[in-house]
């Protein structure tokens, strides 16, 4: 028996990522498992491997809906180009079950993340997430609003002590300009 492949366009990708994304604000987590292939691949910025298979992607979405139940999915914009498909998605909710090992604060989520899905064979292959965890974790009292800063500033110091420098050299020309004329 030969398998039957589904033909694939980016305007076809579009539609299942929009049937995906639908399927999981309602929950149907079973209807998104149907649009991807068994051997699903997972990659989450900062996750030091990758996760492949349906239960590994089912694990995800009980983590995030038991710790948020209300999860609100608000896709701001997708683009496909090839085989894969963008999605710029916001998330927002209230954290009211425990979240990698964060009790529940009670406290409301609104962040961003970047996604990018590749497809074969009309169906899910695999997802690379870049999620705004940093806001998301501050959000809910994880991370002090001063660490975020400290982080936010400290990725600004090579660039000042850079700004510094060139500062300090341009008055040093400056001043022997004036020294010697």
């Amino acid at each position: 028996m030969s398998t039957i492949v589904q033909p694939s366009s980016p305007e076809l990708n579009l539609e299942v990522m929009r049937r995906a994304f639908d399927a999981l604000a309602r929950k149907d987590f079973e209807g998104c498992l149907s649009l991807m292939r068994s051997d699903f691949r997972i990659n989450i910025a900062g996750m030091p491997y990758q996760k492949k298979g349906h239960a590994a992607w089912r694990e995800n979405v009980r983590q995030m809906f038991g710790a948020f139940p209300d999860l609100g999915i608000h896709i701001d914009s997708m683009v496909a180009s090839g085989d894969k498909v963008a999605v710029h998605v916001r998330f927002t909710g209230t954290q009211t079950g425990d979240f990698l090992g964060i009790p529940p604060s009670g406290r409301r989520i609104d962040y961003e993340s970047q996604e990018l899905y590749r497809f074969e064979d009309g169906r899910l292959a695999e997802e690379w997430i870049c999620s705004d965890t940093m806001t998301m974790m501050t959000q809910i009292g994880a991370v002090s609003p001063g660490a975020l800063i400290l982080v936010w500033l400290g990725s600004f110091r090579l660039w000042l002590a850079g700004a510094i420098g060139v500062g300090a050299g341009a008055g040093l020309v400056l001043l022997v300009q004036a020294l010697v004329a």
